[in-house]
């Protein structure tokens, strides 16, 4: 199969670069965020940045993949270099989901926050220690927290939701790692066995060579040998006929 020459300027790896530009823009953005308060109203501006920068890094990748394979379709580059490129969307891939994992844990710790408060809340209301406002809201009040403890239990639903997706795709990753490494030693296998069947031929057409060699030499001797016999022959008629002239 032709190699297919693979220009600098090639719009997939222009993509692929500004992928992992993005993946470090994100990182930058994770970095700034835990410099503010949780309370701070810029650290809900980068949270609300970060999640709109993680579904566009998704996007990005799977546009590169789908990229990759329309190109092979079309035979606009050769298989390896497909299998070149597919590795590369899957260590995006990878990064997509430790990102994913990383903002996860982080919504956890923030759920575990408040979810600690909300204890401490209701048994402060339980023993009675804000006698003051309860008598007022006597009625309100565990109706509000009972809310907030469904909401908190909600969203720890959806974010394990999220996590077992985030686990999924890597599992999807670690599958494909493993199809394309068993797709190489199968390759290196055929590869073997053609170099195999090369060596072969190449004995036999070596052990041919020598065969014709001798035979040629052989008859180039014989050829020598025949003319110094009709040489001899040709003097002995001579000698013949100067014995018989008077």
């Amino acid at each position: 199969m032709a190699l297919i020459y693979i220009e600098d300027n090639d719009p997939w790896l222009t993509e692929y670069d500004a992928c992992e530009k993005l993946y470090r823009e994100i990182m930058e953005q994770f970095t700034a965020r835990n410099k503010h308060s949780k309370t701070l109203q810029a650290y809900a501006s980068i949270s609300a940045n970060i999640r709109i920068r993680l579904k566009q890094y998704n996007r990005e990748v799977q546009q590169l993949k789908n990229k990759v394979d329309d190109a092979l379709k079309s035979k606009a580059i050769t298989a390896e270099e497909a299998e070149r490129r597919i590795r590369q969307i899957e260590i995006l891939k990878s990064r997509d989901v430790q990102l994913q994992k990383l903002c996860d844990t982080r919504t956890n710790n923030l759920i575990s926050s408040r979810a600690n408060l909300l204890t401490s809340g209701t048994s402060a209301f339980a023993d009675g220690g804000t006698t003051s406002w309860a008598a007022d809201d006597d009625d309100d009040k565990p109706i509000d927290t009972q809310t907030c403890v469904v909401d908190l239990m909600t969203q720890q639903d959806r974010i394990l939701e999220e996590q077992n997706k985030g686990l999924e795709e890597l599992c999807k990753v670690i599958a494909r790692q493993k199809q394309i490494g068993q797709t190489i030693s199968n390759e290196v296998d055929h590869q073997n066995e053609i170099i195999d069947n090369l060596s072969n031929h190449m004995d036999r057409t070596d052990e041919s060579l020598i065969t014709k060699t001798q035979h040629v030499q052989t008859i180039n001797f014989k050829d020598r040998t025949c003319g110094y016999w009709i040489v001899i022959i040709l003097l002995f008629i001579c000698i013949i006929i100067v014995a018989l002239l008077p």
